[in-house]
């Protein structure tokens, strides 16, 4: 009997790697591809006429979830990827998230910004207060410092709209939790000075 049983926990344990795997191929082939649409100049247009459909009517263009909007590079911790339109399982299983709804990255108002803590943010943990963080979104460039750093409940509410340049990073915590977390890290950033377009000039944030 403890042979059949044995195979079984074999099986199941061997099926759950072969699918953990898998997934992780699959957000490392999304996560290459994504970086490819960004560095193409379709996508930064793409992005650039949102942005500025947003500042003109003060509606937000809807973008296709998985569209790349953003580039987010934190020293600190090393990382540089690529920010995905959307917060769902394929996005974030590929790279960070932008929720969509909220401002891109070095427009005025709140943007939120998510990535899973065993990816993207497992390092979230060690950024402080005062670090950068640089974001590309489109034409716009710009440097924030860190102002903030809190644990949340995982039901408690924690994102509020902003009237000025906010950048806010979220994952679920504590990091290196087995289960689902019970709270959530929130990071908040601000300018450290007027967004700036790529070739250097200063960008408006109207």
């Amino acid at each position: 009997m403890r042979k059949p049983i044995g195979y079984i926990f074999f099986l199941a344990g061997a099926l759950l790697l072969s699918f953990s795997f898998g997934r992780y191929v699959s957000g490392a082939l999304d996560a290459d591809r994504a970086r490819a649409a960004w560095e193409s100049a379709e996508a930064k247009s793409t992005l650039a006429l949102a942005r500025s459909a947003t500042q003109r009517t003060g509606a937000r263009e809807a973008l296709a979830p998985g569209a790349p909007v953003a580039r987010l590079v934190i020293p600190r911790l090393a990382l540089d990827e690529i920010v995905l339109e959307g917060v769902g399982d394929d996005q974030l299983n590929a790279e960070p998230g932008h929720m969509s709804g909220t401002a891109f990255p070095g427009e005025r108002g709140n943007s939120v910004v998510s990535a899973h803590r065993d990816r993207h943010f497992n390092h979230l943990d060690a950024i402080s207060v005062g670090d950068t963080i640089t974001t590309e979104s489109g034409t716009v460039k710009t440097t924030w410092v860190v102002v903030g750093k809190r644990i949340v409940g995982k039901n408690e509410p924690a994102l509020f709209p902003a009237t000025d340049p906010t950048l806010t990073l979220t994952t679920c915590w504590p990091i290196r939790y087995i289960g689902p977390a019970p709270e959530r890290l929130i990071v908040t950033a601000k300018p450290l000075a007027a967004p700036a377009n790529r070739s250097g000039q200063v960008a408006s944030t109207n």
